[in-house]
């Protein structure tokens, strides 16, 4: 077996948890780099409006059950080797920005309530699949999502219970030091005090919850992120550069695009405190996101949230780390949000699938082509891919039939992954191809 490596990258094992710095230091020039929504700047092309607002929906609807530890695949296009890297960068905080108003939808909806638990936000039926009544989503959605602001900047939040839950950026609410940092703003404008339930860095996820939670609110219906397809036209809703409200439509452009935010000792971005820099499996949309999106909803065309937005690609070479919207942003998928969520509103802490590999980024020969994948350079003994027969110099190309053609890409797909779940890891050694069937277990808590 040849093999080239490319831009080695070791990492200790995959799935291990990082935190991220609030306001990131210039990206590199030599490629595409996000910025945190939290800073103003020039801004690209966007088509942003008002979204709709009122009173929560009389008829509310709930959400689905979780979900097991197995997924169906996603239909759609995956990763690039090109693009596998991205340093995005994060959508909190900011107080400008410039808006177009949004033309009126042509076609009808109606919102529907069936098969659903009492206090959701509706969903809508739209009578055209091809041209959404985006007025019908903005009007169903926004009372499920809220503006926060802290001391050291803002951003968006949704609501995920009649409790008062709120699924929210680490890095929006990173900077709340005690009670009555976080305030809360619904979309009828009432305030309210929040506290801090639980933050996993590692995912760049936190839930929040209102002191005095109001007998009204309405929790957003959740969607299902393991379904969506490249093409799907999505909203996105939140409170970008201090415009509560706002909405934007566009498409799913990608998805399990690895992205990369935060900071490491030896970083472009800086070093705030964390060793290495979050790295999410995310959708990538064209729906114009802006500083003050993150935390914010990702919905689909019936409303039902399927990410959550976190943060931007900008053009390198910028010098000042400021940007705004060039029609690629990025959102955390709801499987994996709500799995952090649910587990931060448990016990206030989040726990994270565990492959125990070190890899590296190379390419390697298959069959009469060469492809980009993983390739393991160190194995943790007793960890699952030992256990289960993975070796040194392999190259992880796929897991579960979807591609991985970086070590990133690697961490990507096992940190949107829960402990315990059944994968199957797709690897070439000695030029040949083999599927190995793995059970991810839980990160210790003595891995860094």
């Amino acid at each position: 077996m040849t093999l080239s490596p490319r831009d080695t990258q070791h990492l200790p094992e995959v799935g291990r948890t990082q935190e991220i710095p609030a306001h990131p230091a210039p990206p590199r020039p030599d490629h595409a780099a996000a910025t945190p929504t939290g800073s103003s700047g020039a801004f690209g092309p966007t088509q942003q409006t008002p979204a709709q607002q009122g009173p929560p929906p009389s008829q509310p609807i709930g959400s689905p059950s979780p979900s097991g530890p197995q997924r169906p695949r996603r239909s759609g296009l995956g990763q690039t080797a090109a693009v596998a890297l991205l340093a995005a960068v994060l959508a909190s905080g900011g107080t400008y920005a410039l808006t177009q108003g949004g033309e009126p939808a042509a076609t009808t909806a109606t919102t529907t309530t069936s098969q659903s638990q009492e206090g959701s936000s509706p969903t809508v039926i739209q009578g055209d699949a091809a041209s959404p009544d985006w007025s019908a989503v903005a009007k169903a959605v926004s009372p499920s999502v809220v503006s926060i602001e802290v001391a050291n900047g803002a951003g968006s939040g949704v609501v995920l219970d009649k409790q008062g839950h709120i699924v929210t950026n680490n890095h929006v609410v990173e900077g709340a030091r005690g009670n009555g940092d976080i305030q809360v703003t619904l979309s009828d404008g009432r305030t309210f005090k929040a506290t801090v339930v639980g933050t996993d860095p590692s995912t760049d996820l936190a839930v929040i919850k209102l002191d005095s939670a109001p007998a009204d609110l309405a929790p957003i219906t959740l969607g299902d992120s393991d379904t969506l397809a490249v093409g799907n036209p999505v909203m996105a809703i939140g409170n970008p550069l201090g415009l509560s409200g706002t909405v934007t439509t566009g498409i799913i452009s990608a998805l399990d695009r690895p992205v990369t935010t935060g900071s490491s000792a030896d970083s472009p971005f800086g070093n705030q405190g964390s060793a290495e820099p979050v790295v999410t499996n995310a959708i990538q949309t064209s729906a114009a996101i802006n500083p003050g999106n993150s935390g914010g909803a990702l919905v689909d065309a019936e409303g039902r949230l399927i990410g959550i937005n976190s943060s931007i690609a900008q053009l390198g070479g910028g010098g000042s780390g400021q940007g705004g919207n060039i029609g690629i942003g990025f959102a955390i998928p709801v499987s994996e949000a709500r799995s952090i969520a649910d587990q931060l509103i448990a016990d206030g802490t989040a726990e994270h699938a565990f492959l125990g590999v070190s890899a590296r980024d190379t390419v390697t020969q298959d069959g009469a082509a060469q492809r980009a994948g993983a390739q393991i350079a160190g194995l943790t003994k007793g960890a699952p891919a030992e256990l289960s027969g993975v070796q040194e110099g392999d190259v992880i190309v796929a897991i579960d039939g979807e591609a991985v053609d970086s070590s990133t890409a690697l961490v990507a797909q096992i940190r949107e992954r829960t402990a315990g779940e059944k994968v199957t890891l797709t690897l070439i050694r000695d030029g040949k191809r083999q599927d190995v069937p793995v059970t991810l277990a839980a990160k210790p808590t003595t891995q860094n």
